[in-house]
């Protein structure tokens, strides 16, 4: 009975009904069957199968290797099976995952449950747990916790607020690196098409005012008559450039906190608030490493014509005149916005999430377009949240002055309200939010083709 269970199994992933496993049966099986994987891990979790290392899994290899696997899995449902009555139920699935330090609500639990159920009892048997992961690279509990969490969300490719988190097996796998190569490239073909709805919003943000009202088409009328039609995209060699350190040390900087977080944490995974703070740490750190080139990319797109000859030009010009701390104008004022925005940006995100879940519960999990459109609402409340001090961090990395004094972050705050109101503190948040669609849109459709390329299976 057994060996004709297994035998069925065999058969399922054979798709070409060959008596042989290929790899190319291999990877359309686990696409079949719902399980996220990169190259390396098929061709890693193939090896194991393939015992004489010929290319190809035949009967004999696949029986040898389900017994083993099963005997791990056996031990990974026994610790899930608190009360030991053979099932695992939504409260011993929330209880497990409190453990390892993930806080999810009962919904989200009988939602992840669901995805093994096979007869509606709300409730795991060895049965089910045995067949749906059959083919999971991992046994051990934690990890397949992790990856039964990492199933109910996505990489849109936009960037975030708080880094995504990666297991080990796609940290150890290169999974990590290709997410960011492909948001990096999503990132600078979204920013290059929405350059200048982003010029026009720092021109309002600095130069508009009641006595020098400034309007969405005006604005553009005045930047192509300055400057011809490519000056709308003045400043975005170096918005694009610094993509890459910024990712980077912003997901080196992610990892690392996190790692001395969870070792004050007796070894539990990061929660939401903790992931906040990671989050927030390591948005300070790569701000700070690369802020030189957001005061350069400031002046840059809003240069006169003829003003700079590039980059180096512009900061030795700079330089020269205000010395090297030019280069950090406004930085206080930009590390005071990341709490704001990472916070609620990730609040919200997580908020939405949750209603979706609760209400419809039925379904498997959130798609991708749900993923989309949440992540947009929360980074757009995020960004109108942590506005005004964007606006008045522009300013300073200006060095607009109030008849010719320099202003703090209080004096600009105060002098603004005092002459504008409150409405003077969000100057240029129209072209803002107009460029969050197509932003948002194209960053989406690019990373989706990117992924593929670089070989990023999504569930």
């Amino acid at each position: 009975m057994e060996k004709e269970r297994i035998e069925r199994l065999f058969k399922r992933l054979d798709i070409d009904q060959d008596g042989r496993i290929g790899l190319n049966d291999f990877t359309k099986a686990l696409s079949q069957l719902d399980i996220p994987t990169t190259k390396e891990q098929r061709e890693n979790f193939f090896s194991k199968y393939d015992e004489n290392k010929d290319g190809v899994i035949n009967l004999e290899e696949f029986i040898s290797y389900i017994k083993e696997h099963e005997k791990g899995l056996k031990l990974s449902f026994d610790s899930l099976d608190h009360n030991k009555d053979g099932y695992i139920d939504a409260d011993e699935v929330i209880n497990t995952l409190k453990k390892i330090g993930v806080q999810i609500s009962r919904a989200e639990a009988i939602k992840m449950i669901k995805r093994m159920d096979k007869n509606n009892s709300l409730t795991i048997n060895w049965d089910e747990w045995r067949d749906y992961l059959f083919m999971s690279p991992s046994i051990d509990v934690t990890e397949i916790c992790k990856s039964w969490r990492h199933s109910l969300s996505m990489d849109t490719g936009e960037p975030a607020a708080v880094p995504d988190d990666y297991t080990e097996a796609e940290l150890q796998s290169g999974a990590w690196w290709r997410h960011l190569v492909a948001g990096g490239i999503a990132g600078a073909v979204s920013r290059t098409c929405t350059a200048p709805f982003d010029r026009l919003k720092l021109t309002l943000m600095v130069y508009a005012s009641q006595k020098n009202p400034i309007q969405i088409i005006g604005g553009f009328r005045y930047m192509i008559k300055e400057g011809g039609i490519t000056s709308l995209w003045r400043g975005n060699g170096i918005n694009v450039v610094k993509i890459v350190p910024e990712t980077a040390v912003k997901f080196m900087a992610y990892e690392q906190v996190k790692k001395l977080m969870v070792l004050n944490n007796n070894g539990l995974e990061l929660g939401i608030v903790e992931r906040f703070l990671a989050g927030s740490a390591a948005g300070a750190i790569s701000q700070t490493v690369i802020y030189p080139m957001e005061v350069l990319k400031t002046r840059l797109s809003l240069r006169k014509t003829g003003q700079f000859d590039g980059v180096l030009d512009c900061a030795r010009k700079i330089y020269a005149r205000d010395g090297y701390h030019c280069f950090f104008k406004g930085y206080l004022t930009n590390l005071l916005g990341i709490i704001p925005y990472a916070g609620i940006d990730l609040a919200i995100y997580e908020q939405l999430k949750h209603w979706y879940i609760e209400k419809y519960p039925d379904k498997r999990e959130p798609g991708s377009l749900v993923l989309l459109a949440c992540g947009t609402i929360s980074s757009s409340c995020g960004a109108v949240a942590s506005y005004p001090l964007a606006l008045i961090r522009a300013k300073q990395q200006m060095n607009v002055s109030v008849h010719q004094v320099e202003l703090s972050l209080a004096g600009h705050l105060r002098y603004i309200l005092a002459n504008e109101g409150p409405r003077g503190l969000y100057r240029g948040l129209a072209p803002n939010f107009l460029k969050v669609a197509p932003a948002v849109s194209i960053s989406y459709v690019v990373y989706e083709h990117a992924r593929k390329l670089l070989g990023i299976e999504m569930s």
